[in-house]
């Protein structure tokens, strides 16, 4: 397999906090990966770092073998790197429709209609207005609009949190068709971390910054004391925060 994206030491915080110690991991294409760990370690920092949002200090972000830890986070966008932060970004002032116009970068317009085949409560919300959509429809609707930029990687922040478990299961049966049908690697941070297990194939756990343990998914759902060794939780569900 071809690997996509590879961090290697990386270095990184925000102004004179560095939060990220020696971050080393791969994505390989196509791959489902899951970073997990207790909140505040740095989960959204490694996907902010990716992106070009933190203060870089040293090590290498490499895309397709090439080191972008210099570029911006618009040109890291147009290699082909997704990103929906935990904010649901989108115009609240424009409709469904007139948002996901908004993210087709040069594509026609009939390029929308992927993202209504993914999402068909979008299609059924499509006059909506941004501020009249539940918060689920919210997610769905950064989902998809990041989508339109055709990513190879999708890095998602929490997109789970604080949602209904039915908007959850639409969300994540979305991820797996991406996934499965159309080759997107997926780079999931998620505090429910049963289904973030289910869905990954890879899972990374971070604490204080630093990788602890990376290895196959199915590892940490069938040994239960490394999960409550670094992130509180055995085969209990876990809360939204």
């Amino acid at each position: 397999m071809t690997t996509l994206l590879e961090l290697d030491g990386l270095v990184a915080g925000y102004g004179p906090l560095t939060v990220l110690h020696e971050v080393s991991f791969s994505i390989e294409a196509g791959a489902r990966s899951c970073l997990i760990g207790r909140n505040g370690v740095g989960k959204s920092t490694v996907l902010k770092s990716i992106m070009g949002l933190t203060d870089w200090r040293s090590g290498a972000v490499r895309w397709q073998g090439r080191d972008i830890a210099r570029r911006s986070t618009v040109e890291r966008a147009r290699l082909g790197i997704g990103y929906v932060p935990q904010t649901r970004d989108i115009f609240p002032s424009l409709s469904v429709e007139e948002n996901l116009i908004a993210g087709l970068r040069n594509r026609p317009v009939s390029a929308i209609q992927r993202a209504y085949q993914l999402f068909p409560r979008l299609k059924e919300r499509r006059h909506n207005g941004g501020t009249q959509l539940s918060g689920g429809e919210q997610q769905m609707l950064s989902v998809a609009r990041t989508l339109l930029g055709e990513p190879q990687l999708l890095l998602l922040d929490e997109p789970l949190e604080g949602l209904a478990p039915i908007i959850c299961e639409e969300l994540i049966a979305a991820f797996d068709v991406l996934s499965r049908d159309e080759g997107v690697a997926i780079l999931l941070v998620e505090q429910k971390v049963q289904e973030a297990l289910a869905f990954a194939q890879q899972a990374i756990v971070l604490d204080h910054g630093t990788v602890v343990h990376a290895g196959a998914s199915a590892e940490l759902l069938e040994d239960p004391a490394i999960l409550d060794r670094y992130v509180s939780v055995t085969q209990v569900p876990v809360h939204d925060h």
